[in-house]
């Protein structure tokens, strides 16, 4: 069979779904070439900002790997603005999304609130609540996803600051992203 000959999914039979089935696990396989391929593209400046989209996040990743962060933690701190280009109104919900079968439940919540603690930077500047990410004090990660923006993510626009490269991350996104996903 080359392609399925259903039009309706509800019409479709088990041997075209586990003929399906078996064409979407490889395609899985090939996310991390994909990422890093999307990756790579960010070469783009910021508007505004002295550094790249993927400026940023090198620097982010390798002050993560400078602080000796776990693998997922690094490849989290690698794609957390990966979000930006696609959905810029809720990036870090889009990051956490394509993370989330591949990173413990930790990381997955810290690359989701992210974007709200950030604000704690600048939305009083633009009239908005600084203290937004107040509503989460108490959450057992709350400390980590501060510690997280803080030492790795808003100091990431430094065009003086020495990142590694791109391929220099891409063992560790292959190595995220091939392994079996966390069952959340």
């Amino acid at each position: 069979m080359e392609k399925v000959k259903f039009k309706q999914m509800k019409d479709g039979t088990k041997e075209e779904y586990l003929f399906l089935d078996k064409h979407e696990k490889k395609y899985i396989k090939g996310a991390a070439d994909r990422l890093l391929k999307f990756m790579g593209g960010l070469n783009a400046t910021l508007e505004g900002y002295q550094v790249t989209r993927l400026e940023h996040s090198l620097q982010t990743a390798t002050r993560a790997l400078n602080d000796k962060a776990n693998d997922e933690m690094i490849v989290a701190s690698l794609l957390h603005d990966i979000g930006d280009e696609l959905a810029p109104l809720n990036h870090a919900e889009c990051a956490a999304s394509i993370l989330k079968p591949y990173v413990s439940e930790k990381t997955h919540w810290i690359i989701e609130k992210h974007g709200i603690f950030q604000m704690y930077y600048y939305a009083h500047h633009l009239g908005g609540n600084k203290n937004e990410r107040e509503k989460f004090k108490g959450h057992k990660y709350y400390i980590d996803t501060i510690n997280f923006c803080e030492n790795w993510d808003q100091k990431s626009f430094d065009p003086n600051f020495k990142s590694l490269t791109l391929k220099d991350f891409e063992p560790y996104v292959r190595k995220i992203f091939n392994k079996t996903p966390y069952s959340n």
